[in-house]
Order: C-alpha cells, then sequence, then structure tokens
C-alpha cells in the first residue's frame, strides 16, 4: 500500500519528480507479481510519457523503451531517447510499432474517446504481450483531479463551485481535458475485445483490496485509481519468461484467475 506515503508527499511537495517515481516503482513492483518479468531486450512503449519518469525506471531493468505522447516533455536528460509523437484521439496507433509491454498510466481520463483506444490497443501488443492501464476513474476520491471533492457535485456544477470559492486557475476541465469514465464501463469494454483478457485488477495504490473491484458501483467510489493488466492471447516472450524465473506457468494462471474482477 503506497496511497498514504503519497498523500504526504504531496502535501509537502506537491507532484515533484519524486512523486511520480514512487507511482512508477510501486506500479512496476505490481507488474512483476503478476507474472510479467523486465529485462534486458523487453520491448515497452511508455505511451503518455509525460516527462518519461515510468519509462525511465523500465531501463533500470534493462527494457528497451520507447517513448510516445501529444508532444516531447521528457526530461532534460533524455532529450536523446526514442519518441514518438501521438494523439491517442486522433491518430492511428497502429502506426507506433508492437511492444512486449505497453504502460499507459495515468491517460484514460484524459482522452474524449477512450474506447476507441482501448479497442485499437491490441494492435500495440505483440501475441503474449502486457498493456498496463492505470486511470482515475470520475467517481473515485480523486475523479475531479485538482478540484475533487467538487466533482461529486457534477462535471458543469463542480468545477462552477470551486472557482467560486478558491478563485485561482484550475489545470483540468471537464470534458475538455478530463472526462468521466468507469471502472464498471471499462471492464465490461474490455472482456468484449477478442484477443485480450485481464490478468490482473486492483486499486492500484492499494492493490492488497483488489477484491473492491468485485463490487460493482462500490468500487466506481473506492478505487482511488484502477489498475489492469491486459494481456494478447499468444505465446510471447513476456509469458514465456515465466518459466526462466522458476515459475509454474499453471499456478500462475490460477493466481490469476483468482483476482479477474
Amino acid at each position: 500500500m503506497i496511497i498514504h506515503k503519497l498523500i504526504a508527499h504531496h502535501l509537502f511537495n506537491r507532484d515533484d519528480p519524486e512523486f511520480y517515481t514512487m507511482q512508477a516503482r510501486d506500479a512496476l513492483r505490481w507488474i512483476r507479481r503478476g507474472g510479467v518479468a523486465l529485462q534486458e531486450g523487453t520491448q515497452v512503449l511508455d505511451l503518455g510519457a509525460g516527462h518519461g519518469i515510468f519509462g525511465s525506471e523500465l531501463q533500470k531493468y534493462g527494457c528497451s523503451v520507447v517513448f510516445a505522447d501529444e508532444s516531447n516533455h521528457l526530461m532534460p536528460e533524455m532529450a536523446n531517447f526514442p519518441f514518438l509523437q501521438v494523439n491517442l484521439d486522433k491518430d492511428d496507433v497502429t502506426g507506433l510499432g508492437d511492444y512486449d509491454l505497453v504502460v499507459c498510466s495515468n491517460v484514460l481520463e484524459h482522452l474524449a474517446r477512450p474506447f476507441e483506444f482501448l479497442g485499437a490497443a491490441g494492435n500495440l501488443l505483440k501475441p503474449g504481450g502486457m498493456l498496463y492501464l492505470s486511470w482515475t476513474n470520475w467517481l473515485s476520491p480523486w475523479g475531479g483531479h485538482e478540484f475533487s471533492p467538487f466533482h461529486y457535485l457534477g462535471s458543469r456544477r463542480g468545477p462552477r463551485v470551486y472557482d467560486r470559492l478558491f478563485r485561482r486557475p484550475r489545470l483540468h476541465t471537464p470534458h475538455v481535458n478530463l472526462f468521466p469514465t468507469y471502472i464498471g464501463r471499462t471492464l465490461a469494454f474490455l472482456r468484449r475485445q477478442p484477443g485480450l483478457r485481464i490478468v490482473r485488477a486492483a486499486p492500484r495504490y492499494y492493490p492488497e483490496f483488489g477484491f473492491l473491484l468485485k463490487i460493482p458501483v462500490f468500487r466506481e467510489f473506492l478505487s482511488w485509481n484502477c489498475a489492469l493488466l491486459i494481456q494478447k492471447a499468444g505465446p510471447g516472450k513476456l509469458q514465456n519468461s515465466l518459466a526462466s524465473e522458476g515459475t509454474n506457468p499453471q499456478t500462475s494462471r490460477e493466481r490469476i484467475s483468482s483476482v479477474d474482477p
């Protein structure tokens, strides 16, 4: 569980690079516990990379990482790293290539057409490849981002009340660069996608309480951020690497089934 550490850090340091590094390292521990081997030769796409912190943590495992976003905001020391420019609401993602692992962290809620992206996401994966998807669902305590908890008043009224009370600029405006998303609808959509299966699902910042995602309605309010690990059908490098790590594939499948909501 990392939620208490993130809240404490944000109170004193706001969302500095260390704040996002803490998130990335914790997420990578969860991904590895799902049976994903991060090692030299693993080809990764950090999609919606922002400053590139998540991808830079993956590089420490020896992964070959390509960064992609609408604009290049990578940190100065990453200026020469491979970067692809893409607008996920407008561009065809199939031109980005295919990868063993695609990381899409805290991006989905900023897409006007998130299901169009999810419907095409399988094209980014090699057979057996994994998609790590996490996002802040609208009804979570942080669903309105900086104007939370006023988002519970609605996507239009909430920001207006916040503006009148605090009279300071907002980074996010609903239906402009922040869009209501819901865990139940997203899970249902992904389960209808041929060739994809949900391997793991949990509240990102307290994955020990993964059972919350099995409870309709309540999961929308009790999950601060939803994390999913999604696999494309077929044998692949990440799947085959289970045996090399001494993991019994049958045991792994049983563990995965038990947490699929």
